[in-house]
């Protein structure tokens, strides 16, 4: 496999949240020596299968089939595209560096390769990070808030990658502080912000504006350069490669999931993001004092550990040593310019951070590298992959200063004051660099934007086309897929809101709460009840109340997950309503707070309808037979499940006029084709439009499904529910 097509399967995997390890494994990069196993059980040979990234909905389903979560469906950005759409940042400032916020569209000029192009798009950009009259800081609690609030103009958005493979334990240590101070001193209310690791699919982070949950995670910070040590099951698999081929393998997994990242973000927001990469930098070349022949021992067999000036004794070894590092930079440059080049295409600025300060040495005396040469020649190199990324990218490189808080300032500063312009490039798509100019006719300014970008090569527009002409998912496919990551995300509780035919006319809403797993290492009081204040239009009180009522308190030491949850069924009018909730403790303290908006649909219409199907979890027989025996069993919230378990589902379903109601159910794949039929059962113990359908879980490979539920119409009615299988 070439390097190429290696690196384009790792920021595949890190955006949809493929292992990058198996594709590693499958590209043979780095194979151990000759008649040496590599640690670990080994791939079969084939790579994991690949899934479509998680599509954003693109519109909010008709009222009778709304999201099996009661959210609506995401609304994606109207992003102005195109394959020679081209979006430019433009920071100005007077002699002094006060943002000059008065200028008009007809104030610039944008030159491409020294050609005048037509500025089509113009956007003058102020945020402060603190709400305006009459907002309020959301929290994010699902994928639909997620998607909402990054696409706000008004909005700040940080992400901060911590690549703990390329910073030693004491520079995190040292580092923490001066980020939380950051943290606390200069990121708004509104300001929204994300973390990152190398092994961190794109998918899986979890943007919030809970900024002292951010700082707790910062606090567990740990920093691996150099130490080989494997901490997972992937890792393991590389334990006993050579050092070098290892520290290729992590630059090869760190700059490609800074390249999903950076991609990924483009899909967020149109405007500016703002990506703060904490790393000592990035090298190809390791000293010959530690090419030791197995990366997790160091020392042993590497003969070279006890010669500190090994590399630098003669002029022979000088040569060598000094060929090799000049190859390792050519090839980190191309790599580093796939960083940038995606960088540039998503409209992301890179802020650059050596955790050191003010560094002086690049090696550790433990280490065993005397040479001063080496040693100089390596941390200037490095340094100079962070200059690279922050200076092609329109960020800052906060290097050789131990006041990172102050380059911290200048990228809030950057974000909050800008101008976006855009335009559509007269160039050809030939794979060629495309310089970029932009000149303010106003005299005495200074502006600031990225210096160009990478135009798409022939190949890169027959991929886009060919991708184009396929046909979309479904709106309700996407919708559904998307409500998966709602409860994963969830920071205190997970919900479920469920929607059937109700009494006069109305709908019966039924919400469930449970507790949500804490995070590794976090505290947090037991919960007891969730109050919740319903509101229709117009501000009327349709429910208040706290689930469950009447419970006695949780035993002193009980955690989340000791608390059962609670139910609770109110009547709704059809229209929009908007639930407020509040997280209490044991002794009626507020734990959290959020707000739920929803579209209850119209059941009292004479059309084919079905409710929201509510799903329930078995683990055994038993467990089934008594869901199946209890009329009022509680819905499950959770959305993953294990190959061991049985997934119970129950809906109703309504024909015009009354009549009797046939639906059927099928068992889909992520993309929305049919796997398997599934068997509905009349349920006329409930209720004369009640049914059944149980979905074992044993055949089907870990991945995204999706459970339809269908009755015949014109258009024919569906309901689907996204739900994820593990091993």
């Amino acid at each position: 496999m070439s390097c190429a097509s290696l690196r384009a399967r790792l920021v595949t995997a890190a955006l949809i949240g493929v292992s990058v390890m198996p594709i590693l494994a499958q590209s043979g990069a780095g194979a151990p020596p000759a008649g040496q196993a590599p640690a670990g059980p080994q791939p079969a040979g084939q790579a994991a299968p690949s899934q479509p990234a998680k599509t954003p909905p693109a519109q909010t389903p008709p009222a009778q089939t709304p999201p099996a979560d009661g959210q609506p469906a995401a609304q994606t950005p109207a992003f102005r595209t195109g394959i020679n759409f081209v979006r430019v940042d433009a920071l100005v400032t007077d002699a002094k560096g006060n943002a000059i916020t008065d200028l008009q569209q007809s104030d610039f000029d944008v030159y491409e390769d020294n050609k005048l192009q037509n500025v089509e798009s113009f956007k003058f950009i102020k945020v402060e990070g603190n709400p305006i009259e009459g907002d309020y800081a959301k929290q994010i609690r699902t994928t639909y808030d997620e998607e909402q609030e990054l696409a706000r103009e008004d909005v700040r958005l940080f992400v901060i990658y911590f690549d703990d493979y390329h910073v030693r334990r004491g520079s995190a240590l040292a580092v923490k502080k001066q980020l939380s101070d950051f943290i606390r001193k200069n990121v708004g209310p509104m300001d929204i912000i994300g973390v990152m690791y190398p092994l961190t699919p794109f998918s899986s982070i979890g943007y919030t504006r809970n900024h002292e949950a951010v700082i707790k995670e910062i606090e567990g910070w740990d920093g691996r350069r150099f130490d080989y040590r494997p901490r997972n099951e992937f890792e393991e698999r590389y334990a006993n490669y050579p050092a070098e081929t290892v520290e290729r393998v992590r630059n090869q997994v760190s700059l490609s999931a800074l390249e999903a990242l950076v991609t990924g973000l483009g899909t967020k927001r149109e405007g500016r993001k703002s990506v703060i990469v904490v790393s000592e930098g990035y090298s190809n070349y390791l000293p010959p004092q530690m090419r030791d022949p197995v990366a997790s021992q160091p020392g042993i067999g590497n003969p070279n550990r006890m010669r500190p000036m090994a590399g630098d004794g003669n002029s022979d070894e000088r040569l060598v040593e000094e060929r090799a590092q000049f190859m390792g930079q050519v090839d980190m440059m191309q790599d580093l310019r796939q960083v940038f080049t995606a960088a540039n295409r998503a409209n992301c600025s890179l802020y650059t951070m050596d955790p050191r300060g003010l560094a002086v040495f690049n090696f550790d005396i433990d280490q065993g590298v005397g040479s001063t040469n080496i040693d100089k020649s390596e941390l200037e190199a490095g340094l100079n992959t962070l200059r690279t990324l922050a200076d092609e990218t329109d960020g800052r490189a906060i290097l050789n200063t131990n006041d990172l808080v102050k380059g911290l300032a200048q990228m809030v500063k950057d974000a909050s004051s800008y101008y976006l312009l855009g335009y559509t490039a007269s160039s050809p798509t030939d794979g060629k660099f495309k310089q970029i100019r932009v000149r303010v006719k106003r005299p005495g300014l200074q502006v600031r934007y990225r210096r160009g970008y990478w135009a798409l090569s022939p190949d890169d527009v027959k991929a886009v086309a060919a991708a184009a002409a396929r046909p979309a998912a479904p709106t309700d496919v996407t919708a559904a897929l998307g409500t998966i990551e709602t409860p994963l995300r969830a920071h205190t509780i997970r919900t479920w809101v469920g929607t059937a035919r109700g009494e006069n006319g109305k709908t019966a809403v039924t919400f469930v709460w449970e507790p949500a797993a804490p995070a590794s290492g976090e505290r947090r009081d037991p919960i007891a009840r969730v109050g919740v204040l319903v509101a229709g239009q117009g501000g009327a009180s349709l429910y208040r109340g706290k689930v469950p009522q009447n419970v006695p308190d949780p035993a002193p030491g009980a955690t989340a997950a000791d608390t059962p949850g609670g139910s609770i069924t109110f009547q709704a009018p059809p229209g929009p309503l908007q639930m407020k909730l509040t997280i209490e403790g044991a002794a009626g303290q507020s734990i959290d707070s959020d707000f739920r908006d929803l579209v209850v649909p119209d059941y009292a219409k004479a059309d084919p309808l079905l409710s929201v199907p509510a799903i329930y979890r078995a683990r055994t027989q038993r467990d089934l037979n008594l869901i199946a025996a209890d009329a009022n069993a509680r819905p499950s919230t959770a959305k993953e499940f294990s190959r061991t378990e049985r997934l119970h589902v129950r809906f109703q379903a309504y024909a015009p006029g009354g009549g009797s109601a046939s639906p059927t159910a099928r068992l889909l794949n992520r993309s929305g084709a049919r796997m398997a039929d599934v068997v509905v059962k009349p349920a006329p113990a409930r209720g004369a439009a009640d049914f059944d359908a149980d979905v074992p879980l044993a055949s089907l490979p870990p991945g995204d499904y999706l459970f339809e539920v269908a009755l015949p119409g014109e258009p024919p009615v569906r309901q689907l529910i996204g739900f994820r299988v593990t091993s």
